[in-house]
């Protein structure tokens, strides 16, 4: 038997935890509730117990006696600091049992813990009384909307994400995925049979929305993760949840795996058994190409979808419908315009420059409401636009005129030998929006094209480039771009193997007879006993068995050897 513990009259008699009183073990949880100094408050949570019951077995008996009695005075002022709202803790020691303070409410035994006096608790009282009483009108006005100029969650969210479509009747583009005669993911969605899938595209057009639509859309679980910040555990957990919430309720779980590349071709591995079995239904978001940065097994348990960028009409389609809604919400004098806060012109302009990219049209046409000092009067024009977008960014149309004319530009710089002028176009491009992938492999092309053999050093360092742009990225790796575009830049140049395969692709392309005639047998594969013995390679002459590996023999098509 232990120490607390004793035998009474044939009942088991043990020690209170909290006060050390001698309770019968049958009547220990009603002395816990009722009786005992540690019971909670009917009007107040129990005060979390901060020391160990060692610690408080080890108090003299008497010093709980003294202040166990109901009801006692720590129960008051605990009653009394909950009616007036004011700080608790600040009044109780660490094990939860008032201090002496003096009138003035200063602390008169440091570290002590001592009976509560009827003088202790007025001093106490007046201390609660004295402290501010918590104003509860700013959060109610923002619950109810009316903030008093304190901005809510969502006021602070980007348009982009505020503008998000709820159902496929809303979502504008991939026709060909959620369209009402063909799309073979609208079905998926409104049969509720949904087959774990990866998302192909690139950014801004639509693959998170298309995700949290299926949310919506299903009866099933959802759960959002994103392959930046998510770690192998945190996917883990889902899946213990999942497996527990189809065993319970037999309801799936979808996993939105978002940047799903971001995550190693081990730590992808991870997911399989789970998808096999049933116990998540994954859909996954990239914009890397998956037979490169997506595990193959995981790629053979899911369908790949693949996004296209929206069309330039697509993207009209949506930022005239946020300018609409814009202008009935904040511009309530151009609200007959068919296309709202802008022209027609203006909407057009800047679907062009989103390059397909959803996200990046309504982030410019937000740029532009915001920089509107006053609603307008009338329509922002085209001009309005340009000459604000001059003044908030680099203007650089990805889609139009300036694109094509500053890659050009740079391209017969490199040609010229002119390293001045080549930085100049690749700071404009990388500076303006340009993605550097796509002028790393301009310069891959340009190393064959005009440097070509009179520098074979140069080809090497274009690959180099590119690989390192896809490594690093922007804009750390501006330099790598700038070292290849000057070794180009200077390197010497020869358009020797440039004109030659065009005149073979010329020969191909008007040359029937070169097109179609036969390869000449003695050029042909053998790998096997027959293609031998109908003459598949005979007499085919190896050039390392000659000098110098020198032989004549015919290699044009249509050619007998």
């Amino acid at each position: 038997m232990g120490s607390n513990e004793m035998q009474t009259g044939g009942n088991q008699v043990v020690h209170c935890p909290a006060c050390n009183k001698q309770i019968p073990l049958q009547d220990m949880n009603k002395h816990l509730d009722t009786t005992c100094l540690w019971a909670p408050s009917p009007t107040i949570p129990a005060t979390p117990v901060s020391r160990s019951i060692s610690d408080l077995s080890q108090q003299p008996q008497e010093s709980y006696e003294k202040c166990s009695s109901p009801p006692t005075s720590r129960r008051k002022v605990a009653e009394s600091a909950a009616k007036n709202q004011g700080p608790v803790a600040s009044i109780f020691n660490r094990a939860g049992v008032a201090k002496r303070t003096s009138s003035t409410g200063e602390e008169l035994l440091s570290g002590t813990d001592v009976p509560v006096t009827p003088d202790d608790d007025r001093n106490v009282r007046r201390r609660i009384d004295e402290q501010p009483k918590f104003q509860h009108s700013t959060m109610t006005n923002i619950i109810n909307g009316k903030s008093n100029g304190i901005k809510t969650a969502k006021d602070v969210q980007p348009l982009a994400e505020r503008a998000r479509p709820k159902n496929l009747d809303e979502f504008v583009g991939q026709e060909n995925l959620v369209g009402k005669e063909n799309g073979i993911l609208r079905r998926f969605i409104e049969s509720d049979s949904c087959p774990s899938l990866i998302f192909w595209g690139p950014s801004g057009v639509g693959k998170t929305t298309l995700a949290r639509i299926i949310a919506r859309s299903t009866k099933s679980r959802f759960v959002e993760l994103s392959a930046t910040s998510a770690s192998i555990a945190d996917c883990k957990k889902v899946f213990d949840e999942a497996r527990n919430e189809l065993r319970l309720t037999g309801r799936r779980t979808y996993l939105f795996l978002d940047e799903v590349h971001r995550f190693n071709k081990a730590q992808q591995d991870v997911f399989l058994p789970y998808i096999e079995r049933g116990d998540i239904v994954l859909i996954g978001a990239t914009t890397e190409n998956p037979s490169f940065k997506v595990n193959s097994a995981l790629i053979s348990r899911c369908r790949v979808f693949i996004l296209q960028k929206l069309s330039q009409d697509e993207l009209y389609t949506i930022i005239s419908r946020l300018s609409l809604s814009l202008a009935s919400e904040h511009v309530s004098d151009i609200r007959s315009s068919e296309t709202g806060v802008f022209n027609e012109d203006a909407l057009r302009y800047l679907a062009g420059l989103a390059d397909g990219d959803g996200r990046t049209a309504i982030n410019l046409l937000e740029i532009l409401v915001n920089s509107t000092s006053h609603s307008p009067s009338s329509p922002i024009t085209l001009d309005r636009v340009k000459a604000d977008l001059q003044r908030t960014h680099l203007l650089y149309d990805r889609l139009g005129d300036a694109h094509y004319d500053t890659i050009s530009a740079f391209h017969k710089s490199v040609r010229g030998s002119d390293p001045d002028a080549t930085l100049l176009y690749l700071a404009r491009m990388l500076e303006s929006g340009e993605s550097p992938l796509y002028v790393a492999r301009r310069m891959i092309r340009i190393a064959s094209e005009d440097v070509g053999l009179a520098d074979d050093s140069c080809l090497p360092i274009a690959v180099a480039a590119y690989t390192a742009v896809e490594k690093v990225g922007m804009p750390e790796c501006d330099m790598a771009l700038a070292h290849c575009a000057v070794k180009l830049a200077l390197a010497k140049k020869s358009v020797k193997v440039y004109r030659a395969y065009n005149a073979a692709k010329d020969k191909v392309h008007n040359d029937p007879e070169f097109s179609s005639a036969p390869i000449p047998i003695h050029l042909r594969n053998a790998p096997t006993r027959l293609m031998k013995e109908i003459g598949y390679g005979k007499d085919y002459k190896y050039n390392p068995d000659y000098e110098n590996g020198q032989v004549q023999q015919e290699h044009d098509a249509g050619q007998s050897s």
